[in-house]
């Protein structure tokens, strides 16, 4: 056990289209060192899931966003996609605190 004190650490979701890893990658070290716990869906090898398995896995990612803190966003460029933009409802839905890596996303939505 750490001698270290740590309050409870901060619970961030980051959602948004896996095609963006290295901005996945970027903003789950930035909040890893801020002392925040980082929850994010994986990439899978997979080409082709069965359409049962992705709907399972979109419903686990859900299951991320309501033990989050804060939904934080990855949008490079402003993109956000179908998916995403249904978790940003059930983000809101929730009441949970959405904040975005590009903020032009922002204005646009």
């Amino acid at each position: 056990m750490s001698n270290v004190p740590v309050a409870r650490p901060k619970i961030v979701c980051l959602c948004g289209s896996l095609r963006f890893s290295r901005e996945f990658a970027t903003e789950r070290t930035r909040l890893t060192l801020d002392l925040a716990i980082v929850l994010a869906p994986e990439a899978t090898e997979a080409s082709v899931l069965d359409p049962l398995l992705v709907r399972a896995l979109g419903e686990l990612h859900l299951r991320r966003i309501d033990l989050a803190d804060e939904v934080r966003i990855v949008n490079p460029g402003g993109y956000i996609g179908e998916a995403t933009r249904r978790e940003i409802a059930y983000a809101d839905a929730l009441g949970k605190r959405v904040t975005y890596f590009h903020e032009l996303a922002m204005r646009d939505s």
